[in-house]
């Protein structure tokens, strides 16, 4: 299983496998068919008061990714990743973000590269 993350303004490639829409928002300019999202999974983005708070300031990106895990802690939206990325090779994470370091994508990514608590070596 591999968990890739990408900008939703660069071309879609064969070898991104199940592409995911992981914003709430749809990327501005980005048609659909361009993008070749195979889901658009809203409900794991950011809560808008944290996207706003974190403003995509690199400085607060250590306090986001806590906060944002902390909002995703049983969330059912990320139990569905997790199946979404243990059904496919290949899931790339697709964000609209312009920094291509501190992004909700790179939290989502680290999460589903982790064993999962308590699931006994799955």
């Amino acid at each position: 299983m591999t968990v890739r993350v990408k900008r939703a303004y660069e071309p879609a490639e064969e070898g991104d496998g199940y592409r995911v829409l992981v914003d709430r928002l749809w990327p501005r300019g980005v048609s659909k068919d361009d993008a070749r999202i195979a889901e658009w999974s809203k409900d794991v983005a950011p809560s808008a008061d944290l996207r706003k708070w974190f403003g995509h300031d690199a400085d607060r990106f250590d306090s986001f990714r806590e906060r944002y895990r902390a909002e995703l802690d049983g969330s059912e939206a990320l139990e569905h990743l997790r199946r979404v990325v243990h059904e496919h090779p290949i899931v790339t994470l697709v964000y609209g973000a312009r920094d291509e370091e501190h992004n909700q994508a790179v939290v989502l990514a680290e999460l589903l590269m982790q064993p999962r608590p308590g699931a006994g070596g799955e």
